[in-house]
């Protein structure tokens, strides 16, 4: 599995990381992590949930903001936090995606912060010899 890091110099109300994988739905798959991180342990997420939902892009890194601005959409119209996700994405910039979780639930959740959105400002996608990585700020 991938790893990710805060960034702790990002302004006050963002949260930023950098992502680092071997594919790139591993990198996705991180970077859906990182975001429910910032909002909880996800650790105390059970998967006894999931939902299906696919998006398409016409870049990478639009792939991505689509992709976790889809996941905040869920997780703030079905009140779901996701710790596990499931991804294919294809030549064409589509992905499909099983994220896994539970039922938002404040008394076993510890609720850290709100993510309210993904930003563009510097988002990026690289590729070099050891896999992919990432660059993502969340609005909070």
């Amino acid at each position: 599995m991938g790893i990710f890091k805060i960034i702790e110099e990002g302004a006050f109300a963002d949260f930023e990381f950098e992502a680092r994988a071997k594919s790139i739905e591993e990198l996705f798959a991180v970077c859906g992590q990182a975001t429910f991180e910032a909002m909880t342990d996800t650790a105390k997420v059970d998967l006894v949930e999931s939902v299906q939902f696919d998006v398409s892009a016409s870049s990478l890194e639009d792939l991505l903001f689509t992709f976790l601005a889809e996941l905040i959409y869920l997780k703030d119209v079905q009140k779901i936090f996701f710790s596990k996700f499931e991804i294919e994405i294809s030549d064409k910039f589509d992905l499909s995606c099983k994220a896994n979780g539970e039922y938002i639930d404040n008394k076993k959740h510890d609720l850290r912060t709100d993510v309210k959105a993904v930003t563009y400002h510097k988002l990026s996608i690289k590729k070099d010899d050891t896999g992919y990585s990432a660059h993502v700020i969340l609005d909070l």
